[in-house]
């Protein structure tokens, strides 16, 4: 029997390889002969180019950038060959930054467009860069200044690349920028489809949840599409631009990138179509699956790909009430695997441990057969 395992991570709890080595504990310890192929994915929220690295046999690499805060920190990517990975967010992910800090207009992304200056220069062509978790909401300023850009008050006083001074910019000067090479690819990997600026936007979806008061959305909002419509008018309403704060935005109008969907790109590179055309059973799963799972996140997009004929299975923390009837997007059962009522922190601290129980009860189903 052959079981390929394909989990994203659980969000506060695990991530998505250590989901994957627990399923296949637990299933290897009722089946042992079982063949277990773990293929850890993301669809490009926080932790999907750790989901993947392994599977494409990806060298870590660091680089000094620009910080959050503005000193020089070191940022990890992963390459091979001309191909590379990386996630802002371990840049500017939201769980890097202490709570007292979490002034998303402050926070600067400079270091990204950097680290892509960077990228280029060590002869890099493909590129993939996830862009969620983040703490940010600059609306992409950020990528825009560590490409070179510069900004200036209505004094011709130089302004700090972070979202708060979207409000004061008078001047954008192209001096010392630099542009990409029309032979670099640049590929967003984004898990939602906000645009850039409205009610959908980046600020007024994620906004609050990064520490930014209600009361200021639609003027940092109406600052955000003032900025796009002197550099990049098409952007404001491009879809999936508003993902990262901005930071799609960004890529998208300074550096040439093209904005994908994170699952089927992860799929792509892990060659999941070649790897589950003799599997006899797929296991997805997520910290909650729910109908914004339905929307493309990670379980469905795995789902989506498997060959008819293969039951796919989901293993997750919880299963909401607003899941349609089972099978739903080939999708035979979904287990949670809460074994009992205790507090949140109590099932995150345990989930590695629930994880293998739940799988080798089902591999114990599948065994009477």
């Amino acid at each position: 029997m052959k079981v390929v395992i394909a989990p994203d991570s659980f969000k506060e709890s695990l991530p998505a390889n250590e989901v994957a080595e627990a399923i296949k504990r637990g299933f290897k310890r009722v089946i042992p002969d079982a063949e277990c192929l773990l293929l850890p994915v993301g669809d490009g929220g926080e932790g999907t180019v750790d989901a993947i690295k392994s599977s494409l046999g990806l060298e870590e690499k660091t680089v000094q950038v620009t910080g959050p805060f503005g000193d020089e920190v070191l940022m990890s990517y992963f390459q091979k060959r001309e191909l590379a990975l990386f996630e802002v967010a371990n840049l500017v992910g939201l769980a890097k930054i202490p709570f007292e800090k979490r002034h998303p207009l402050e926070i600067q992304t400079k270091g990204i467009g950097q680290l892509i200056l960077h990228l280029i220069e060590q002869g890099i062509k493909d590129i993939y860069v996830g862009v969620g978790g983040t703490a940010s909401n600059d609306g992409g300023i950020g990528i825009a200044a560590g490409l070179g850009y510069q900004f200036y008050d209505e004094n011709g006083i130089e302004l700090e690349a972070c979202g708060q001074s979207l409000f004061e910019i008078s001047h954008i000067s192209k001096d010392k920028a630099s542009s990409v090479p029309a032979d670099v690819r640049i590929k967003i990997l984004a898990d939602v489809s906000n645009p850039l600026c409205g009610p959908h936007g980046a600020t007024y979806t994620f906004g609050k949840q990064k520490g930014l008061n209600p009361a200021k959305f639609q003027d940092v909002d109406i600052a955000i599409e003032n900025f796009y419509g002197k550099v990049a008018p098409e952007i404001s309403k491009l879809e999936g631009a508003g993902a990262g704060g901005g930071i799609a935005a960004g890529l998208c109008a300074f550096a040439g990138a093209e904005i994908v969907s994170g699952i089927k790109t992860c799929l792509d590179l892990v060659k999941f179509d070649e790897q589950v055309a003799d599997a006899d059973l797929v296991i997805v799963g997520e910290g909650r699956l729910d109908s914004q799972s339905l929307a493309g996140k990670a379980p469905i997009g795995v789902a989506k790909r498997t060959p008819r004929g293969v039951p796919v299975i989901a293993i997750c923390g919880s299963l909401s009430e607003d899941l349609p009837p089972l099978p739903f997007e080939n999708i035979v059962a979904a287990f949670s695997i809460l074994e009992k009522s205790e507090p949140l922190a109590d099932s995150l601290k345990k989930a590695a441990v629930y994880l293998e129980n739940t799988a080798a009860s089902i591999a114990r189903i599948m065994s009477l057969r």
